[in-house]
């Protein structure tokens, strides 16, 4: 289930024409809206023009600041990030926005993403004398555009993407400047908006409503996008690159009331649930949702199916995301403090679950596993995703191969693990039709083992073949 995954990070950048007292609680409040793309640490730093600040810490976002740090968050120019880790460790050392001095004098970086050319990249640099003081793509990312920022900013932002190699939504500052840069396959996220005359890039649009700000678009492939004093300046020499939107957004990640690339998250999640009912019908009683991630598509499947929709699981929403799970009964503790059955509306009732992924498989049997302790006669598990079968090399954490359940079980060999009375997947068609978009449009590495760009030791080409 979508427990299993890792979120990707989440970025936000506000450029003001004047200094303003309450830079630093914008950013918050967008950083607060974009929370669910990472839990582990966050941080803003602020420009009045002279010199960066910056505030981070680990932990929610809410706990990170309070009124007197946001108070000393002025300026006129900011960005934030909410960060879940994929790859480095989780320690402050590489929670961002990572911010250095360089001969032109501050910058501050914040990314979600990942490079699939870091070690090369990390490697060169050393050569040439740099030292790392952290783990991250942001460091690399920094160190690249000090190295080439001789004159123009813009000019160094432009040289440091012809070097990158993989996903990223980029927010950038100098004390002057704001940059946004997405990935020339815009796989992760990244939109503009606007406030009165302020303009705010984010990763996802929920994050502008909640700060009232317009939406304007999203950010093109490989666009660079330069904001300061002489307005908003696009560059973008990648136009022959096509679109390959990670679909997962789509699946889990996305806030539901974000719109990403044209298409409204909330629709395209209930549209998979009414695909999955045509796909995979179930003789059942009832429809309920895995909260909160399962809830949209079971609402499509019992609008679909005509099977009634009810709230069979309550979601503890006070429960961290870093419980210690390893061991059965950690794992089982850990399900029962997140997820808890109705036992009225469970009991007796033959069940149609609806969750969007099965990654692992352990709290999928965990949880058909309360609902039959709770009295549910039957458990029709409904998944509005294909099995995931493949590693995401760009930003999210959804294990190695070896340790995913659709890659190592045909789907019958799922259901029995799972405890499942049924079990049904929707179709990857199904999903990329939910989203209103042609396939070529997605990333769906992590269900085909396709991928829109060479993964080091994967293959070669720009799509390779499953392994």
């Amino acid at each position: 289930m979508s427990d299993e995954l890792k979120e990707a990070c989440g970025v936000l950048g506000i450029y003001e024409n004047r200094n303003n007292a309450g830079l630093g609680r914008d950013i918050f409040y967008g950083l607060y809206a974009l929370q669910h793309r990472g839990q582990e640490s966050a941080g803003i730093a602020v420009s009045s023009g002279n010199g960066i600040r910056y505030h981070k810490a680990m932990g929610l976002a809410s706990e990170v600041f309070n009124d007197e740090i946001l108070d000393d968050l002025t300026g006129r120019i900011g960005i934030g990030h909410v960060r879940y880790s994929t790859t480095e460790p989780n320690t402050l050392i590489n929670s961002q926005p990572l911010v250095v001095r360089y001969k032109r004098g501050s910058l501050a970086v914040a990314h979600n993403g990942n490079l699939v050319n870091s070690l090369e990249l990390r490697t060169e640099l050393q050569e040439n004398g740099v030292a790392f003081q952290t783990e991250i793509d942001s460091e690399i990312i920094a160190f690249l555009i000090a190295q080439a920022h001789s004159g123009d900013i813009a000019e160094a932002v432009e040289s440091c993407m012809g070097k990158l190699k993989g996903s990223y939504a980029l927010v950038i500052m100098t004390e002057d400047t704001l940059i946004g840069m997405r990935d020339p396959n815009c796989i992760r996220p990244l939109c503009l908006g606007k406030k009165g005359d302020s303009y705010v890039l984010s990763s996802e649009s929920c994050a502008l409503d909640t700060i009232d700000a317009e939406f304007i678009r999203d950010v093109e492939p490989g666009e660079i996008v330069i904001i300061n004093n002489k307005g908003l300046q696009s560059i973008n020499k990648n136009k022959e690159t096509s679109k390959a939107v990670c679909i997962f957004e789509f699946v889990y990640f996305a806030r539901p009331d974000s719109t990403i690339d044209g298409t409204n998250v909330h629709m395209a999640r209930l549209e998979a649930g009414r695909l999955l009912a045509q796909e995979h019908p179930a003789d059942a009683d009832l429809v309920i949702g895995v909260p909160d991630s399962g809830t949209i598509s079971a609402m499509g499947y019992a609008q679909a199916s005509g099977i009634p929709f009810g709230i069979g699981l309550i979601k503890n929403h006070y429960v961290g995301r870093t419980f210690i799970k390893s061991t059965q009964n950690l794992r089982t503790i850990g399900v029962k403090l997140k997820l808890n059955p109705i036992k009225e509306v469970v009991q007796g009732k033959r069940l149609v679950m609806v969750d969007d992924s099965i990654v692992r498989g352990t709290t999928s049997g965990l949880i058909v596993k309360i609902l039959k302790d709770a009295g549910a006669k039957e458990v029709h598990v409904r998944i509005s995703s294909p099995p995931v079968t493949d590693s995401c090399y760009f930003g999210i954490d959804t294990s190695s191969r070896k340790e995913l359940i659709g890659a190592q079980r045909k789907v019958e060999e799922i259901r029995e693990y799972i405890g499942a009375d049924s079990l049904g997947y929707l179709s990857l068609d199904g999903l990329v039709k939910s989203t209103g978009f042609p396939r070529e449009k997605f990333c769906l590495g992590c269900f085909s083992g396709e991928y829109p760009i060479d993964v080091p030791g994967e293959g070669k080409g720009y799509l390779f073949e499953k392994r």
